[in-house]
Protein backbone atom coordinates (compact mmCIF):
# COMPACT_ATOMS: atom_id res chain seq x y z
CA UNK A 1 0.00 0.00 0.00
CA UNK A 2 1.45 3.55 -1.00
CA UNK A 3 1.83 5.99 2.05
CA UNK A 4 0.20 8.52 -0.06
CA UNK A 5 -2.82 6.62 0.35
CA UNK A 6 -2.62 6.58 4.76
CA UNK A 7 -1.81 10.56 4.14
CA UNK A 8 -5.14 10.99 2.60
CA UNK A 9 -7.16 9.44 5.66
CA UNK A 10 -4.98 11.85 8.09
CA UNK A 11 -6.14 14.97 6.35
CA UNK A 12 -9.86 13.70 6.06
CA UNK A 13 -9.15 13.03 10.46
CA UNK A 14 -7.69 16.29 10.58
CA UNK A 15 -10.36 18.16 8.50
CA UNK A 16 -13.18 17.09 11.03
CA UNK A 17 -13.58 17.01 15.28
CA UNK A 18 -16.93 14.86 14.36
CA UNK A 19 -16.42 11.45 15.92
CA UNK A 20 -18.90 9.53 13.65
CA UNK A 21 -17.36 10.79 10.69
CA UNK A 22 -13.60 10.02 11.60
CA UNK A 23 -15.09 6.11 12.52
CA UNK A 24 -16.56 6.15 8.80
CA UNK A 25 -12.92 7.01 7.80
CA UNK A 26 -10.86 4.99 9.08
CA UNK A 27 -13.23 1.99 8.55
CA UNK A 28 -13.81 2.84 4.90
CA UNK A 29 -9.97 2.56 4.92
CA UNK A 30 -8.97 -0.51 7.02
CA UNK A 31 -11.56 -2.55 4.77
CA UNK A 32 -8.96 -2.25 2.24
CA UNK A 33 -5.99 -3.01 4.24
CA UNK A 34 -4.11 -6.07 2.95
CA UNK A 35 -3.18 -8.08 6.01
CA UNK A 36 0.65 -7.32 5.45
CA UNK A 37 -0.17 -3.46 6.35
CA UNK A 38 -3.09 -3.48 8.61
CA UNK A 39 -1.00 -4.45 11.88
CA UNK A 40 1.26 -1.36 10.57
CA UNK A 41 -1.57 1.03 9.45
CA UNK A 42 -3.22 0.45 13.11
CA UNK A 43 0.01 1.61 15.06
CA UNK A 44 0.64 4.64 12.38
CA UNK A 45 -2.81 6.19 12.88
CA UNK A 46 -2.36 6.33 16.67
CA UNK A 47 1.17 8.38 15.54
CA UNK A 48 3.44 5.53 16.91
CA UNK A 49 5.58 2.30 14.99
CA UNK A 50 6.10 0.29 18.70
CA UNK A 51 3.02 -0.70 20.96
CA UNK A 52 2.48 2.01 23.55
CA UNK A 53 3.42 -0.61 25.73
CA UNK A 54 7.15 -1.31 24.43
CA UNK A 55 10.17 0.67 26.05
CA UNK A 56 11.09 2.06 22.55
CA UNK A 57 10.67 5.56 21.38
CA UNK A 58 11.32 6.89 18.29
CA UNK A 59 13.99 9.47 20.07
CA UNK A 60 14.03 12.15 17.16
CA UNK A 61 13.95 15.98 18.01
CA UNK A 62 13.05 18.82 15.80
CA UNK A 63 16.43 20.13 15.19
CA UNK A 64 17.57 16.66 13.86
CA UNK A 65 14.39 16.98 11.22
CA UNK A 66 15.52 20.53 10.28
CA UNK A 67 18.74 19.48 9.41
CA UNK A 68 17.60 16.34 7.57
CA UNK A 69 15.26 18.88 5.68
CA UNK A 70 18.23 21.19 4.73
CA UNK A 71 19.70 17.88 3.13
CA UNK A 72 16.56 17.09 1.74
CA UNK A 73 15.68 20.45 0.12
CA UNK A 74 18.46 22.46 -0.08
CA UNK A 75 17.37 25.34 2.24
CA UNK A 76 19.35 26.51 5.05
CA UNK A 77 18.57 25.76 8.70
CA UNK A 78 18.38 29.36 9.40
CA UNK A 79 15.08 29.62 6.42
CA UNK A 80 13.45 26.25 7.82
CA UNK A 81 13.74 27.51 11.37
CA UNK A 82 12.32 31.15 9.97
CA UNK A 83 9.27 29.04 8.14
CA UNK A 84 8.49 26.86 11.12
CA UNK A 85 8.45 30.32 13.22
CA UNK A 86 5.87 31.36 11.02
CA UNK A 87 4.00 27.92 10.09
CA UNK A 88 4.26 26.67 13.86
CA UNK A 89 4.08 23.06 12.80
CA UNK A 90 7.42 21.97 11.35
CA UNK A 91 5.04 19.28 9.52
CA UNK A 92 3.59 21.72 7.52
CA UNK A 93 6.53 23.59 6.97
CA UNK A 94 8.56 20.35 5.65
CA UNK A 95 4.62 20.00 3.35
CA UNK A 96 5.61 24.02 1.90
CA UNK A 97 9.46 23.34 1.61
CA UNK A 98 9.23 19.84 -0.31
CA UNK A 99 6.45 21.93 -2.37
CA UNK A 100 9.60 24.06 -3.66
CA UNK A 101 12.75 22.17 -3.08
CA UNK A 102 15.36 23.49 -4.81
CA UNK A 103 17.35 20.19 -5.51
CA UNK A 104 15.69 16.71 -6.89
CA UNK A 105 16.96 13.36 -6.79
CA UNK A 106 17.44 10.35 -9.61
CA UNK A 107 17.33 7.93 -6.37
CA UNK A 108 13.62 9.19 -5.52
CA UNK A 109 10.77 6.29 -5.04
CA UNK A 110 7.23 5.44 -4.65
CA UNK A 111 6.56 5.46 -0.93
CA UNK A 112 5.21 2.87 1.05
CA UNK A 113 3.24 1.99 4.36
CA UNK A 114 5.81 -0.79 4.76
CA UNK A 115 8.91 1.81 3.99
CA UNK A 116 7.85 4.21 6.53
CA UNK A 117 7.30 2.30 9.42
CA UNK A 118 9.81 0.16 8.58
CA UNK A 119 12.50 3.14 8.47
CA UNK A 120 11.28 4.81 11.20
CA UNK A 121 11.58 1.79 13.60
CA UNK A 122 15.04 1.34 12.39
CA UNK A 123 16.00 5.11 13.24
CA UNK A 124 14.51 4.12 16.98
CA UNK A 125 17.19 1.51 17.50
CA UNK A 126 20.62 3.26 15.83
CA UNK A 127 22.53 4.45 18.72
CA UNK A 128 26.49 5.32 19.24
CA UNK A 129 29.26 6.98 17.46
CA UNK A 130 27.67 8.56 13.84
CA UNK A 131 24.25 7.92 14.74
CA UNK A 132 23.50 11.19 14.50
CA UNK A 133 24.62 11.37 11.06
CA UNK A 134 23.20 7.98 9.95
CA UNK A 135 19.50 9.42 11.24
CA UNK A 136 19.64 12.53 9.15
CA UNK A 137 20.60 10.75 6.25
CA UNK A 138 17.48 8.02 6.10
CA UNK A 139 15.10 10.93 7.38
CA UNK A 140 16.63 13.42 4.52
CA UNK A 141 16.15 10.49 2.14
CA UNK A 142 12.55 10.10 3.25
CA UNK A 143 11.91 12.94 2.51
CA UNK A 144 13.37 13.26 -0.62
CA UNK A 145 11.43 10.59 -1.82
CA UNK A 146 8.02 12.52 -0.33
CA UNK A 147 5.40 13.74 -1.89
CA UNK A 148 4.62 17.34 -0.10
CA UNK A 149 1.75 16.38 1.92
CA UNK A 150 3.63 12.71 2.35
CA UNK A 151 6.90 15.15 4.34
CA UNK A 152 4.17 16.70 6.65
CA UNK A 153 2.87 13.56 8.15
CA UNK A 154 6.20 11.75 7.94
CA UNK A 155 7.40 14.21 10.00
CA UNK A 156 4.91 14.71 12.98
CA UNK A 157 5.45 10.64 12.93
CA UNK A 158 8.68 11.33 13.78
CA UNK A 159 8.47 14.16 16.66
CA UNK A 160 5.25 12.13 17.59
CA UNK A 161 2.76 14.34 17.61
CA UNK A 162 0.38 13.10 14.85
CA UNK A 163 -2.20 16.32 15.23
CA UNK A 164 -5.17 14.43 13.61
CA UNK A 165 -7.48 13.84 16.62
CA UNK A 166 -7.68 10.01 17.54
CA UNK A 167 -8.77 8.68 20.78
CA UNK A 168 -8.80 4.82 21.38
CA UNK A 169 -12.65 4.58 21.70
CA UNK A 170 -12.68 5.72 17.85
CA UNK A 171 -10.18 3.50 16.65
CA UNK A 172 -11.87 0.74 18.17
CA UNK A 173 -15.50 1.76 16.96
CA UNK A 174 -13.47 1.91 13.67
CA UNK A 175 -12.20 -2.32 13.77
CA UNK A 176 -15.65 -2.79 14.84
CA UNK A 177 -17.51 -1.13 12.19
CA UNK A 178 -14.93 -2.30 9.29
CA UNK A 179 -15.41 -6.17 10.88
CA UNK A 180 -19.17 -5.58 10.52
CA UNK A 181 -19.49 -4.03 6.91
CA UNK A 182 -16.97 -6.71 5.44
CA UNK A 183 -19.35 -9.48 7.18
CA UNK A 184 -22.80 -8.28 6.15
CA UNK A 185 -21.20 -6.85 2.89
CA UNK A 186 -22.79 -3.56 2.82
CA UNK A 187 -21.74 0.18 3.73
CA UNK A 188 -23.26 1.85 6.46
CA UNK A 189 -24.57 5.25 5.98
CA UNK A 190 -22.91 8.16 8.71
CA UNK A 191 -26.06 8.97 9.78
CA UNK A 192 -26.72 5.47 10.83
CA UNK A 193 -24.00 4.25 12.36
CA UNK A 194 -24.87 5.63 16.11
CA UNK A 195 -27.97 3.71 16.27
CA UNK A 196 -26.54 0.42 15.21
CA UNK A 197 -23.87 0.84 18.40
CA UNK A 198 -27.17 0.64 20.32
CA UNK A 199 -27.94 -1.68 23.21
CA UNK A 200 -27.85 -5.32 22.32
CA UNK A 201 -26.69 -4.94 18.90
CA UNK A 202 -24.70 -6.91 16.89
CA UNK A 203 -22.16 -4.22 16.58
CA UNK A 204 -21.98 -3.33 19.97
CA UNK A 205 -21.14 -7.41 20.73
CA UNK A 206 -18.39 -6.70 17.87
CA UNK A 207 -17.13 -3.99 19.76
CA UNK A 208 -17.15 -5.07 22.83
CA UNK A 209 -15.37 -8.12 21.89
CA UNK A 210 -12.50 -5.87 20.59
CA UNK A 211 -12.72 -3.92 23.93
CA UNK A 212 -12.13 -7.31 25.99
CA UNK A 213 -9.09 -8.56 23.67
CA UNK A 214 -7.36 -5.18 23.77
CA UNK A 215 -7.52 -5.05 27.43
CA UNK A 216 -5.80 -8.47 27.58
CA UNK A 217 -3.14 -7.17 24.72
CA UNK A 218 -3.09 -3.81 25.26
CA UNK A 219 -2.65 -3.55 21.13
CA UNK A 220 -4.67 -2.71 18.73
CA UNK A 221 -2.69 -3.78 15.93
CA UNK A 222 -2.62 -7.17 16.95
CA UNK A 223 -6.46 -7.03 17.68
CA UNK A 224 -7.38 -5.36 14.23
CA UNK A 225 -5.17 -8.07 12.59
CA UNK A 226 -6.30 -11.29 14.38
CA UNK A 227 -9.91 -10.16 13.92
CA UNK A 228 -9.44 -9.19 9.60
CA UNK A 229 -7.76 -12.19 9.23
CA UNK A 230 -9.41 -14.82 11.27
CA UNK A 231 -12.65 -13.48 12.39
CA UNK A 232 -14.21 -12.83 15.69
CA UNK A 233 -13.61 -16.08 17.28
CA UNK A 234 -10.22 -16.03 16.92
CA UNK A 235 -9.83 -12.62 19.17
CA UNK A 236 -11.10 -15.59 22.09
CA UNK A 237 -7.18 -16.87 21.54
CA UNK A 238 -5.42 -13.36 22.36
CA UNK A 239 -4.35 -14.32 25.87
CA UNK A 240 -2.33 -11.58 28.25
CA UNK A 241 1.59 -11.84 28.12
CA UNK A 242 2.60 -11.76 32.26
CA UNK A 243 5.79 -9.84 31.17
CA UNK A 244 3.84 -7.16 28.75
CA UNK A 245 2.06 -4.62 30.84
CA UNK A 246 -2.01 -3.73 31.02
CA UNK A 247 -3.43 -0.28 31.65
CA UNK A 248 -4.69 -0.68 35.39
CA UNK A 249 -8.25 -0.26 36.43
CA UNK A 250 -8.52 3.73 37.39
CA UNK A 251 -11.02 4.98 40.01
CA UNK A 252 -13.81 7.51 40.45
CA UNK A 253 -13.98 10.09 43.13
CA UNK A 254 -16.61 10.47 45.78
CA UNK A 255 -16.91 13.22 48.07
CA UNK A 256 -18.01 10.74 50.69
CA UNK A 257 -18.86 7.32 52.33
CA UNK A 258 -22.15 7.43 51.60
CA UNK A 259 -21.67 8.53 47.68
CA UNK A 260 -19.25 5.88 47.49
CA UNK A 261 -21.96 2.84 49.04
CA UNK A 262 -24.28 4.19 46.23
CA UNK A 263 -21.56 3.74 43.35
CA UNK A 264 -20.46 0.10 44.18
CA UNK A 265 -23.56 -1.45 46.09
CA UNK A 266 -23.13 -2.71 49.80
CA UNK A 267 -21.27 -3.94 51.06
CA UNK A 268 -18.25 -3.27 49.67
CA UNK A 269 -14.47 -3.99 50.50
CA UNK A 270 -12.71 -0.72 51.53
CA UNK A 271 -9.06 -0.63 51.45
CA UNK A 272 -6.39 2.07 52.46
CA UNK A 273 -5.49 4.32 50.01
CA UNK A 274 -1.58 4.46 49.76
CA UNK A 275 0.05 7.07 48.83
CA UNK A 276 2.51 5.26 46.95
CA UNK A 277 3.62 4.12 43.76
CA UNK A 278 1.39 1.94 41.69
CA UNK A 279 2.52 -1.07 40.36
CA UNK A 280 1.94 -3.65 37.80
CA UNK A 281 4.49 -6.68 38.74
CA UNK A 282 4.42 -9.70 35.82
CA UNK A 283 5.67 -13.44 37.37
CA UNK A 284 6.63 -16.25 35.19
CA UNK A 285 8.81 -18.45 37.14
CA UNK A 286 11.94 -16.80 38.32
CA UNK A 287 11.52 -13.66 35.70
CA UNK A 288 9.76 -10.64 37.60
CA UNK A 289 8.73 -7.83 35.11
CA UNK A 290 7.74 -4.28 36.56
CA UNK A 291 5.64 -1.84 34.69
CA UNK A 292 3.98 1.73 36.51
CA UNK A 293 0.91 2.84 35.55
CA UNK A 294 2.83 4.91 32.38
CA UNK A 295 3.38 1.18 30.79
CA UNK A 296 7.09 2.12 31.77
CA UNK A 297 9.68 -1.01 32.52
CA UNK A 298 10.84 0.05 36.23
CA UNK A 299 12.11 -3.47 36.90
CA UNK A 300 15.92 -2.36 37.45
CA UNK A 301 14.99 0.41 39.44
CA UNK A 302 13.20 -1.53 41.92
CA UNK A 303 15.72 -4.58 42.33
CA UNK A 304 13.98 -5.33 46.05
CA UNK A 305 10.62 -5.44 44.77
CA UNK A 306 11.73 -8.29 42.69
CA UNK A 307 13.26 -10.18 45.57
CA UNK A 308 9.94 -9.43 47.35
CA UNK A 309 7.74 -11.12 44.84
CA UNK A 310 10.42 -13.67 44.37
CA UNK A 311 10.43 -15.10 47.67
CA UNK A 312 6.77 -14.47 48.94
CA UNK A 313 4.57 -14.96 45.46
CA UNK A 314 3.79 -18.46 45.54
CA UNK A 315 2.64 -18.55 41.62
CA UNK A 316 4.56 -20.07 38.65
CA UNK A 317 2.93 -17.66 36.55
CA UNK A 318 0.98 -13.97 37.57
CA UNK A 319 -0.10 -10.24 37.29
CA UNK A 320 -0.65 -8.14 40.49
CA UNK A 321 -1.45 -4.60 41.24
CA UNK A 322 -0.14 -3.01 43.96
CA UNK A 323 1.40 0.01 45.52
CA UNK A 324 5.15 0.38 46.69
CA UNK A 325 5.16 2.76 49.61
CA UNK A 326 8.24 4.39 51.23
CA UNK A 327 8.85 4.19 54.49
CA UNK A 328 11.32 6.15 56.60
CA UNK A 329 13.48 3.08 57.42
CA UNK A 330 14.52 4.82 61.27
CA UNK A 331 10.83 5.74 62.21
CA UNK A 332 9.65 2.43 60.29
CA UNK A 333 6.64 5.29 59.05
CA UNK A 334 4.91 5.85 55.31
CA UNK A 335 6.31 8.79 53.83
CA UNK A 336 4.68 11.03 50.82
CA UNK A 337 4.74 9.84 46.93
CA UNK A 338 7.38 12.97 46.31
CA UNK A 339 9.94 10.64 48.68
CA UNK A 340 10.17 8.02 46.14
CA UNK A 341 9.53 9.44 43.27
CA UNK A 342 12.99 9.75 42.78
CA UNK A 343 13.38 6.30 42.06
CA UNK A 344 11.64 6.05 39.00
CA UNK A 345 13.96 7.43 37.16
CA UNK A 346 17.61 6.38 38.70
CA UNK A 347 19.67 5.15 36.32
CA UNK A 348 22.83 4.49 39.12
CA UNK A 349 23.53 3.46 42.69
CA UNK A 350 20.29 1.80 42.25
CA UNK A 351 21.43 -0.45 45.81
CA UNK A 352 22.03 2.25 47.91
CA UNK A 353 18.87 3.86 46.96
CA UNK A 354 16.56 1.24 47.70
CA UNK A 355 18.30 0.80 51.21
CA UNK A 356 17.73 4.96 51.73
CA UNK A 357 14.37 4.91 50.29
CA UNK A 358 13.38 1.70 51.36
CA UNK A 359 9.52 -0.15 49.84
CA UNK A 360 6.89 -1.81 51.55
CA UNK A 361 4.46 -3.51 48.65
CA UNK A 362 0.93 -3.61 49.09
CA UNK A 363 -0.66 -5.96 46.92
CA UNK A 364 -4.66 -5.09 46.46
CA UNK A 365 -5.64 -7.16 43.47
CA UNK A 366 -4.37 -9.59 41.05
CA UNK A 367 -5.40 -10.20 37.27
CA UNK A 368 -3.84 -13.29 36.08
CA UNK A 369 -2.75 -16.63 38.20
CA UNK A 370 -1.08 -19.78 36.77
CA UNK A 371 -1.88 -19.35 33.06
CA UNK A 372 -5.78 -17.95 33.83
CA UNK A 373 -6.90 -14.39 33.20
CA UNK A 374 -9.25 -13.22 35.87
CA UNK A 375 -9.56 -9.92 34.89
CA UNK A 376 -13.67 -11.50 34.38
CA UNK A 377 -14.00 -12.86 38.04
CA UNK A 378 -15.22 -10.97 40.58
CA UNK A 379 -13.50 -9.10 42.94
CA UNK A 380 -14.09 -10.96 46.25
CA UNK A 381 -12.52 -14.04 44.20
CA UNK A 382 -9.46 -12.00 43.02
CA UNK A 383 -8.96 -10.97 46.58
CA UNK A 384 -9.19 -14.73 48.27
CA UNK A 385 -6.68 -16.28 45.41
CA UNK A 386 -4.31 -13.13 46.69
CA UNK A 387 -4.68 -14.38 49.87
CA UNK A 388 -3.77 -17.67 49.02
CA UNK A 389 -0.56 -16.53 47.47
CA UNK A 390 1.30 -13.75 49.02
CA UNK A 391 3.59 -14.57 52.42
CA UNK A 392 2.88 -11.55 54.01
CA UNK A 393 5.86 -9.39 56.01
CA UNK A 394 5.58 -6.37 57.85
CA UNK A 395 7.60 -3.52 55.92
CA UNK A 396 7.87 -5.97 53.09
CA UNK A 397 4.92 -7.29 51.33
CA UNK A 398 1.35 -7.18 52.51
CA UNK A 399 -1.80 -7.76 51.16
CA UNK A 400 -3.70 -4.27 51.12
CA UNK A 401 -5.68 -3.24 54.39
CA UNK A 402 -9.06 -4.21 54.14
CA UNK A 403 -12.74 -4.10 55.74
CA UNK A 404 -15.90 -5.67 53.94
CA UNK A 405 -19.09 -3.85 55.93
CA UNK A 406 -21.99 -1.94 54.49
CA UNK A 407 -22.20 0.20 57.90
CA UNK A 408 -21.55 4.09 57.44
CA UNK A 409 -20.03 4.50 60.89
CA UNK A 410 -17.52 1.34 60.86
CA UNK A 411 -16.36 3.00 57.61
CA UNK A 412 -15.86 6.72 58.93
CA UNK A 413 -13.90 4.62 61.86
CA UNK A 414 -11.47 2.80 59.03
CA UNK A 415 -11.31 6.14 56.74
CA UNK A 416 -9.73 7.83 59.90
CA UNK A 417 -7.63 5.06 60.83
CA UNK A 418 -6.35 5.12 57.42
CA UNK A 419 -5.65 9.16 57.45
CA UNK A 420 -3.66 8.14 60.90
CA UNK A 421 -1.29 5.60 59.01
CA UNK A 422 -0.17 8.91 56.57
CA UNK A 423 -2.38 7.03 53.85
CA UNK A 424 -4.15 9.16 51.20
CA UNK A 425 -7.35 8.03 52.36
CA UNK A 426 -9.79 4.87 50.88
CA UNK A 427 -10.92 2.85 48.07
CA UNK A 428 -14.50 1.24 48.32
CA UNK A 429 -14.65 -1.68 45.73
CA UNK A 430 -17.53 -3.69 44.88
CA UNK A 431 -16.85 -6.92 45.86
CA UNK A 432 -19.07 -7.87 42.30
CA UNK A 433 -17.40 -6.47 39.74
CA UNK A 434 -14.78 -7.37 37.32
CA UNK A 435 -11.54 -5.69 36.44
CA UNK A 436 -11.76 -2.90 33.66
CA UNK A 437 -7.93 -2.05 32.41
CA UNK A 438 -7.90 1.60 32.42
CA UNK A 439 -11.41 2.21 32.79
CA UNK A 440 -13.10 4.79 35.61
CA UNK A 441 -16.24 2.37 34.85
CA UNK A 442 -17.32 3.06 39.07
CA UNK A 443 -16.23 -0.50 40.22
CA UNK A 444 -13.65 1.86 42.80
CA UNK A 445 -14.04 4.84 43.61
CA UNK A 446 -11.64 6.67 45.87
CA UNK A 447 -12.23 8.88 49.09
CA UNK A 448 -9.78 11.68 50.08
CA UNK A 449 -10.01 14.53 52.53
CA UNK A 450 -8.16 16.86 50.74
CA UNK A 451 -9.04 20.34 48.31
CA UNK A 452 -10.54 19.21 45.34
CA UNK A 453 -7.76 18.28 42.75
CA UNK A 454 -6.75 17.65 39.30
CA UNK A 455 -4.49 16.09 37.39
CA UNK A 456 -3.82 18.07 34.13
CA UNK A 457 -1.46 18.05 31.87
CA UNK A 458 1.38 20.94 30.74
CA UNK A 459 0.95 22.22 27.16
CA UNK A 460 2.34 25.60 27.33
CA UNK A 461 4.61 27.94 29.05
CA UNK A 462 6.44 31.10 28.85
CA UNK A 463 9.92 31.97 29.34
CA UNK A 464 10.62 33.96 32.53
CA UNK A 465 12.16 37.81 32.49
CA UNK A 466 14.12 39.00 35.61
CA UNK A 467 15.18 37.14 37.92
CA UNK A 468 13.33 34.10 36.43
CA UNK A 469 15.14 34.33 32.84
CA UNK A 470 16.05 30.99 31.72
CA UNK A 471 13.11 29.15 33.33
CA UNK A 472 9.70 28.23 31.83
CA UNK A 473 6.69 30.07 33.33
CA UNK A 474 3.10 30.58 33.43
CA UNK A 475 2.41 27.01 32.59
CA UNK A 476 -0.80 26.26 30.52
CA UNK A 477 -2.76 22.89 31.52
CA UNK A 478 -5.18 20.94 29.58
CA UNK A 479 -7.72 18.48 30.53
CA UNK A 480 -8.05 15.32 27.90
CA UNK A 481 -10.74 14.64 25.66
CA UNK A 482 -11.42 10.82 25.50
CA UNK A 483 -13.82 11.63 22.72
CA UNK A 484 -11.09 13.32 20.52
CA UNK A 485 -7.94 12.39 21.91
CA UNK A 486 -7.21 16.00 22.26
CA UNK A 487 -5.45 18.33 25.42
CA UNK A 488 -8.04 21.10 25.81
CA UNK A 489 -6.81 24.00 28.07
CA UNK A 490 -8.24 24.69 30.99
CA UNK A 491 -5.89 27.56 32.41
CA UNK A 492 -2.51 29.08 33.33
CA UNK A 493 -0.78 28.28 36.98
CA UNK A 494 2.52 30.28 38.42
CA UNK A 495 1.70 29.22 42.14
CA UNK A 496 3.02 26.31 44.28
CA UNK A 497 6.77 26.26 42.59
CA UNK A 498 9.55 27.30 44.40
CA UNK A 499 12.79 29.39 43.79
CA UNK A 500 14.99 26.57 44.78
CA UNK A 501 14.98 22.74 44.80
CA UNK A 502 15.66 21.93 48.67
CA UNK A 503 12.29 23.95 48.96
CA UNK A 504 10.10 21.91 47.17
CA UNK A 505 9.16 21.80 43.00
CA UNK A 506 10.80 24.64 41.31
CA UNK A 507 11.24 26.52 37.71
CA UNK A 508 14.69 25.03 37.06
CA UNK A 509 13.29 21.84 37.85
CA UNK A 510 10.08 21.91 36.35
CA UNK A 511 12.27 23.95 32.91
CA UNK A 512 14.85 20.79 32.88
CA UNK A 513 11.71 18.36 32.39
CA UNK A 514 9.60 19.97 29.89
CA UNK A 515 12.78 21.24 27.85
CA UNK A 516 12.69 17.91 25.76
CA UNK A 517 9.29 18.00 25.07
CA UNK A 518 9.24 22.00 23.34
CA UNK A 519 8.00 21.49 19.73
CA UNK A 520 7.17 25.36 19.06
CA UNK A 521 8.78 28.63 20.12
CA UNK A 522 7.01 32.01 18.87
CA UNK A 523 8.84 35.16 21.17
CA UNK A 524 8.58 33.96 24.90
CA UNK A 525 6.03 31.41 24.63
CA UNK A 526 6.46 27.73 24.35
CA UNK A 527 4.29 25.06 22.82
CA UNK A 528 5.21 21.44 24.66
CA UNK A 529 4.08 18.18 23.79
CA UNK A 530 1.46 16.80 26.15
CA UNK A 531 3.57 14.35 28.27
CA UNK A 532 4.17 15.80 31.85
CA UNK A 533 1.09 15.37 34.40
CA UNK A 534 0.81 17.85 37.57
CA UNK A 535 -1.32 17.50 40.57
CA UNK A 536 -3.77 21.10 40.43
CA UNK A 537 -5.25 22.01 43.09
CA UNK A 538 -8.05 25.27 42.75
CA UNK A 539 -10.84 27.45 44.57
CA UNK A 540 -13.52 26.82 41.68
CA UNK A 541 -14.39 25.25 38.06
CA UNK A 542 -15.71 28.53 36.12
CA UNK A 543 -17.45 28.65 32.69
CA UNK A 544 -15.17 30.49 29.96
CA UNK A 545 -14.78 31.27 26.54
CA UNK A 546 -10.84 31.80 27.24
CA UNK A 547 -9.83 28.20 26.93
CA UNK A 548 -11.22 25.60 23.95
CA UNK A 549 -12.28 23.04 26.94
CA UNK A 550 -14.91 25.54 27.99
CA UNK A 551 -13.98 25.94 31.69
CA UNK A 552 -11.15 27.88 33.41
CA UNK A 553 -9.84 27.08 36.94
CA UNK A 554 -10.00 29.93 39.63
CA UNK A 555 -7.00 30.42 41.53
CA UNK A 556 -4.91 26.94 40.50
CA UNK A 557 -1.64 26.18 42.37
CA UNK A 558 0.56 23.06 41.74
CA UNK A 559 0.37 20.39 44.00
CA UNK A 560 3.42 18.22 42.98
CA UNK A 561 4.53 16.43 39.35
CA UNK A 562 2.82 13.05 38.69
CA UNK A 563 5.60 10.81 37.74
CA UNK A 564 3.27 8.15 38.01
CA UNK A 565 0.50 9.24 35.35
CA UNK A 566 0.39 9.04 31.69
CA UNK A 567 -0.93 12.08 29.81
CA UNK A 568 -4.49 10.18 28.80
CA UNK A 569 -4.90 9.39 32.22
CA UNK A 570 -5.38 13.06 33.08
CA UNK A 571 -8.76 14.39 34.28
CA UNK A 572 -11.06 14.48 31.60
CA UNK A 573 -13.38 17.08 30.18
CA UNK A 574 -16.21 14.47 31.26
CA UNK A 575 -15.09 14.69 34.80
CA UNK A 576 -14.57 18.31 34.71
CA UNK A 577 -18.15 18.92 33.23
CA UNK A 578 -19.18 16.99 36.23
CA UNK A 579 -17.43 18.59 38.95
CA UNK A 580 -18.98 22.26 37.60
CA UNK A 581 -22.20 20.97 37.74
CA UNK A 582 -21.65 19.92 41.41
CA UNK A 583 -20.49 22.88 42.77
Amino acid sequence: MEYYELTKLYELLESTNKRLEKTKHIAEFIKNCTPKDIDKVILLLQGIVYPKYEDKKIGIASKMVVKALNAATGISSEEIEKYWKKTGDLGITAQELIKKKKQHTLFSQILTVEKVFNTVRKLAKIEGVGSTDLKIKMISELLTSAKPIEARYIVRLLLEDLRVGLGEGTLRDSIALAYYEIKEKKSIDIENIQGLFGKDSELTTIRDKIQEAYDISNDYSVVASTLMEKGIISLNNIDMDVLKPLKVMLAQKVKDIKEGFERVGVPCAIEYKYDGFRMLIGKKSDKIVIHTRRLENVTKQFPDVVELVKENVKAETCILDGEAVGYDPKTKKYIPFQNISQRIKRKYDIEQLSREVPVELNIFDILYYNNNSLINESFEKRRKIIEKIIIQKDLKIKLAEQIITDNEKEAEKFYKKSLEFGNEGVMLKSLTAPYKPGSRVGYMVKLKPVMETLDLVIVGAEWGEGKRKGWLTSFTISCYDEDTDEYLEIGKFGTGIKEKDEEGVSFEQLTELLKPYIIEEKGREVKIKPEIVVEIKFEEIQKSPSYNSGYALRFPRLVRIREDRRPDESSTLRQIEEMYKKQ
